[in-house]
This record gives structure tokens, sequence and C-alpha cells, in this order.
């Protein structure tokens, strides 16, 4: 692990989350870079935490962030990024748990270790780097948010994603316990369950009739951009959902309505 402190800008005098230290995994591309920015520009503090060192550290500098260079599968790695991300920003008030990844396969091939490396990645290090940041948000007392991106895989599933799925449905029941246990600490605990979403990553891979096939599944006709869900992000981070907590909110374009 390695990181590096890169100098703030002025954050926003205002904002909803004016002030407010954030630490958002899997924030070098996509989804994560998207509600980085977006939290920038509501005026939080950010820590960005990456296996993607090189590229984290390039969106920390837009930012004015601290950029920890992590590979999350790795528990030991994990607790101390974490760890170090708090301690850099002198506590911690929101933490959005968006890393993860997504290994294609047939239900008849998936190994042991596409298994292992997909629930250590998107499960077992959420777990982790939530209790890392819960114990510095109820030795604060000062209550806390935590996001987690799950997906509406893990509501309906799809073929060739049975451990993706599977590890999307332990992050809403992971979730859902979360806040259970959290909620008396003042701490709020959601998911965002994305569905399509046009990112830069897999632009390379996708053609034009795959988006058309996933865009027709929307009543609104089209996919998602990653700012969507990032404002979803914002929302649940905002005191503005300030009694919501437990909930797996669909950013899916009715893709999922449930």
């Amino acid at each position: 692990m390695s990181n590096v402190m890169v100098t703030p800008r002025d954050a926003p005098a205002a904002g909803r989350l004016a002030g407010r230290r954030v630490v958002v995994t899997g924030a070098a591309r996509g989804i994560g870079a998207a509600i980085a920015q977006a939290f920038a520009g509501e005026g939080a503090r950010l820590a960005l935490m990456d296996r993607e060192g090189d590229q984290c550290r390039a969106t920390a500098a837009q930012l004015g962030a601290l950029a920890l260079d992590v590979d999350l599968a790795d528990p030991t790695s994990a607790c101390d990024a974490m760890q170090a991300a708090v301690d850099g920003l002198g506590g911690i008030d929101i933490l959005v748990n968006n890393a993860g990844i997504l290994h294609m396969a047939p239900l008849l091939e998936i190994t042991v270790d596409d298994w292992d490396r997909t629930f250590d990645v998107n499960v077992r290090a959420m777990l982790l780097t939530t209790q890392v940041a819960a114990r510095a948000m109820i030795s604060a007392g000062q209550g806390g948010v935590i996001i987690n991106m799950a997906s509406m895989g893990g509501k309906l599933g799809s073929p060739n994603q049975a451990h993706y799925a599977a590890s999307k449905a332990a992050v809403i029941s992971l979730t859902r316990v979360s806040a259970l246990e959290l909620g008396e600490h003042g701490i709020r605990v959601n998911c965002i369950c994305p569905g399509y979403v046009l990112t830069e990553m897999g632009a390379a891979t996708r053609t034009p009739e795959m988006v058309a096939k996933w865009s027709s599944m929307s009543p609104l006709g089209r996919c998602a951009e990653p700012h969507e869900v990032a404002d979803m992000a914002v929302f649940l981070a905002s005191d503005q959902a300030r009694y919501c907590t437990g909930q797996a909110m669909n950013v899916s374009g009715g893709m999922v309505m449930h």
C-alpha cells in the first residue's frame, strides 16, 4: 500500500456535504470517480482508494484528495489502508464502499478461485472497511453514513454472473444488518443497486447492439450515466436522507421496481 496527499484546493464554502470527511473505495474510474467528483462539488474532503494507483492519484489530484493504492482483496491491506484514510482525514463522516469486480463465467464453469476472489473484493473488503470506519464513527460520537454499492444483479441475477450476483445479494444483506446494528450510534447504512451504467471502463467491450438491448429493458429507454448513480450517493450521504437507512435504492431506470 502506498498513499500520497495532494494539497487540497479550497472546498466550496457551501454544499450538502460541506466539510464532511469522506472515503470512497474503487474511486479511480467510472462510478467511483463520478461519486468522488460529485462529493467534492458538494464541499466534501476526500480520501480515494483503488488498486489502480496511477489513475487513483490522477483522480485525487483533480480533486485535491488523499490517494491510497491498495488491493482490497488482501484483508490486512484493506484494514491498513482504511485506517490510513481515516487518519489522513482526521476522522470520517461518510464511507462509500464502491470497489467491486465482475468476472463473467457460466454457472458450471465458475471455479473456487473465481468465487473466492469475487467475494473477497465485493463483500469481505466491504465488511472490513465498514468495521474500521464504524469504530471511528462510534468513537467520535457524531454518527455517520455508510453507502455500499450493490447491483440490480443482487436482486434479479443474470446468466454467467452467479458469483457476482450472489456477492451483490450479500452486499444488500450486509447493508441491512449493518443498519440494524449501527443505528443506535446514529450511523445510517444504505446501498445502491445500479442497472446498466455506461462507464468508460466498459466502452472497449460493449457494442451498440448491447447498449440497445440493455436500453430496451428500461421504461426510460436508455442506460444510466455514472453521474446519475453519483447523484443517488450524494442524496443518501446528505441530511436530506436523514431518516433513510437499511435501504437498497434502485438506480436502474425501472429495470427493477422493488
